[in-house]
C-alpha cells in the first residue's frame, strides 16, 4: 500500500477515546458502539462557518515510478498560530483528504476530456463529530493533456444543494484565477449560516463582470436538506428501495455498487435519509478509498460506496450477511434472503403505495424529498411515534423509558415483532437518550407529523362515534 494510504489508516480514527486505526476499529467488535455525535469540532475549526477549509487537491507524479499521488495544492484559510493538539487534529484531517478526492487508485493519465463530477465523503473524528467534504472534480484550465484536480469544502453541515452551488461559485473564480477565489470565500466565511428556509446573499466582484450578488438559501425542511433522491430513484425500483430500508433498519452491513462517484454518494446520502427520525451512527463511507476496500470485511454494521472497477475484489472478499447493491443494473448482487419480511406487510404496502402516487408528473427537488421521505417518516410515526408517552420522568426531569410497555402498546401483533427488534439497535437507543434527557418532545418535523397522525386518529373515532 502506498504511503497516502498508511497514513490516512493512521490518522481516521471511528470511536470516541480510541487510538487505534480505522481498520482496528473497524474489527475492534468487544465493546458496545458509541454514540456517533453530529455536532461540530473544537472552536479553531470555525464549526460556526458555512465551512472549514476550501482545498484543492491535484495529483503530483511520485518521486519512483509512473503513478500519481493526490496532494493538497490550495488551502484557505491557512492557519498559524495552533496550539498542538489542535496542530495534530489539522495534519490528522488534511493527511486524510486528497484519498478521498481521489478514491479510485492512482494510476491516472493525462486526458483532453472529462466529464465533471460532484460528490461528497465523510470523515468521523475521534470523538465521534463527522465532517463532510463536498467535492468537484474537472479538468483545469488549459489546453492539451492535463489531469484532473478537486476543489473540496470541508465543513461540518450537511447541506449538498447549498454546497453544490457555492462550489459552482469557486469554479467559475478558478477559471480566472486562484486570487479571485479568496475574496470570495472569505465573504462566505464570516456569512452566517442561514436558518432553514432562509437566505444570505453575498457581494462578490470579478473582474471584467463587476459586481455580483449571489443568493445561498437553505432548504426549509432542513432534515432532507443534505439528500437528493432522484439518483436512487433512477437505479432503483421503490421495492428494491424499500428492502434497502429494511436492512438499515435492522443496522446490516450495506455495499452500494456504482461508478461514478456522485451516483454513490448521492444514493448512500439518500438511503441513509430514510432512516429519519434516525440517524446512521455506524461506518459510514460515502466512496470508499482503494486502500480500504477491506472495510467491506468488518462484521460491524456499515454503509458504503465501492466503484465498480473495484467489484471483483469485494466479491471476492469474505463477507458475512451483506446486501450488497448494483446501482448500475438494478440488482442485489448479495444478500441475506429476508429483506422482504422484515417490516410490517401492511406498512410495507403503505409506503409502496405511497411512492407511486404522482410519480410521473413533473416535481420539483424538495417535492420529489417530500414525495420519497413522506412514507418512511409517516411508518415510524405509526410504530414508534408513541414513544414520548412511554418516558417516566423523575422529579429531577430525567426520563426512563418504559420499553416493555411501549412494546405492549401496538395492538398489530406485526407491527409488534418489528418494534421488539428494532428497540434494540443502537438507531433507536441513541434516539431514545436524546428523548430521556429531554423534558418535552423536540418541537421538529417528526414530532409535527406525530401530532397529525394523532389528530387523524380522534377525527375517525369521532366520525365512527357519530355513526353509531
Amino acid at each position: 500500500m502506498d504511503g497516502l494510504g498508511r497514513r490516512l489508516r493512521a490518522s481516521l480514527r471511528l470511536k470516541r477515546g480510541r487510538g487505534g486505526s480505522l481498520q482496528d476499529n473497524l474489527r475492534d467488535t468487544g465493546k458496545e458502539p458509541e454514540r456517533a455525535q453530529e455536532h461540530c469540532l473544537p472552536a479553531f475549526a470555525g464549526g460556526q462557518h458555512f465551512f472549514e477549509y476550501l482545498l484543492v487537491v491535484s495529483l503530483k507524479k511520485k518521486s519512483v515510478g509512473a503513478d500519481y499521488e493526490p496532494t493538497i495544492t490550495y488551502q484557505f484559510p491557512k492557519r498559524e498560530n495552533l496550539l498542538r493538539g489542535q496542530q495534530e487534529e489539522e495534519e490528522r484531517l488534511l493527511g486524510a483528504i486528497p484519498l478521498f478526492c481521489f478514491p479510485d487508485g492512482n494510476e491516472w493519465v493525462p486526458l483532453t476530456e472529462y466529464p465533471r463530477e460532484t460528490f461528497s465523503f465523510v470523515l468521523t473524528n475521534v470523538d465521534g463529530s463527522r465532517k463532510i467534504g463536498y467535492c468537484r472534480r474537472l479538468l483545469p484550465a488549459g489546453r492539451g493533456p492535463r489531469l484532473p484536480e478537486v476543489y473540496c469544502i470541508i465543513s461540518c453541515i450537511g447541506c449538498f444543494g447549498l454546497f453544490s452551488k457555492i462550489l459552482d461559485e469557486v469554479e467559475k473564480r478558478h477559471q480566472i484565477s486562484l486570487a479571485v477565489i479568496y475574496p470570495f470565500m472569505q465573504g462566505l466565511r464570516e456569512a452566517a449560516f442561514p436558518a432553514p428556509g432562509k437566505t444570505v446573499t453575498l457581494k462578490s466582484f470579478i473582474p471584467d463582470s463587476g459586481t455580483e450578488f449571489i443568493s445561498l438559501t437553505r432548504p426549509l425542511d432542513s432534515h432532507l436538506e443534505h439528500v437528493d433522491f432522484s439518483s436512487l430513484l433512477r437505479c432503483l425500483r421503490f421495492e428494491q428501495i424499500l428492502q434497502i430500508f429494511a436492512s438499515a433498519v435492522l443496522e446490516r452491513r450495506i455495499i452500494f455498487l456504482a461508478e461514478g462517484l456522485s451516483t454513490l454518494s448521492q444514493c448512500i446520502h439518500a438511503a441513509a435519509a430514510l432512516l429519519y427520525p434516525f440517524s446512521w451512527a455506524h461506518t459510514y463511507i460515502p466512496v470508499v478509498p482503494e486502500s480500504l476496500l477491506d472495510t467491506v470485511c468488518c462484521p460491524t454494521p456499515f454503509m458504503v460506496g465501492v466503484q465498480t472497477r473495484f467489484q471483483q475484489q469485494v466479491m471476492d472478499s469474505p463477507m458475512e450477511e451483506v446486501l450488497l447493491v448494483n446501482l448500475c443494473e438494478g440488482t442485489f448482487l448479495m444478500s441475506v434472503g429476508d429483506e422482504e419480511d422484515i417490516l410490517p406487510p401492511k406498512l410495507q404496502d403503505e409506503i409502496l403505495d405511497s411512492l407511486g402516487q404522482g410519480t410521473n408528473e413533473p416535481q420539483t427537488s424538495e417535492q420529489l424529498n417530500e414525495h420519497v421521505s413522506g412514507p418512511f417518516v409517516q411508518f415510524f410515526v405509526k410504530t414508534v411515534g408513541h414513544y414520548a408517552s412511554y418516558i417516566k420522568r423523575e422529579a429531577n426531569g430525567q426520563g426512563h423509558f418504559q420499553e416493555r410497555a411501549f412494546c405492549k402498546a401496538l395492538t398489530s401483533k406485526a407491527n409488534r415483532r418489528f418494534v421488539k427488534k428494532f428497540v434494540k439497535t443502537q438507531l433507536f437507543s441513541l434516539f431514545i437518550q436524546e428523548a430521556e434527557k429531554s423534558r418535552n418532545p423536540p418541537a421538529g418535523y417528526f414530532q409535527q407529523k406525530i401530532l397529525e397522525y394523532e389528530d387523524q386518529k380522534k377525527q375517525k373515532k369521532s366520525r365512527e362515534k357519530t355513526v353509531k
